[in-house]
């Protein structure tokens, strides 16, 4: 795992970026979420789509609502890069509309955007 450390606005942020899949399960988010905040004191993050596990898309599995609730719960936001034009589940784009609305998990195209949102908030 490797964790770039981004200061935007005196706001720190942890780019995170790994070989495998970072979230994949409940407890990978979690571990996901200790390790940053063991190695970088951060409980700002960013991930790439390709990390993140194919189940978190598909709603029926929820775990992308499981996931969402653990990071509501330790009080850590998380961005995730990606392109999202692929899906067509009307459920799922409405999950990220009312996701990119709200404060906890947003699903950005770009870094840029990523830090933009993220920056947003006091660590």
């Amino acid at each position: 795992m490797n964790i770039q450390q981004i200061n935007k606005n005196g706001v720190s942020i942890a780019y995170v970026t790994n070989n495998e899949k970072l979230i994949s399960d409940v407890q990978s988010a979690l571990d996901l979420m200790a390790t940053v905040r063991y190695e970088v004191d951060c409980n700002l993050i960013i991930v790439n789509k390709s990390e993140v596990s194919e189940a978190f898309f598909d709603l029926k599995t929820r775990l992308a609502g499981e996931v969402l609730q653990k990071f509501i719960n330790y009080q850590t936001k998380i961005a995730i890069i990606g392109d999202y034009s692929g899906y067509s589940s009307k459920s799922l784009k409405d999950f990220i509309y009312e996701s990119n609305n709200g404060n906890d998990i947003f699903f950005v195209s770009d870094e840029h955007r990523a830090i933009e949102k993220l920056s947003g908030f006091k660590a």
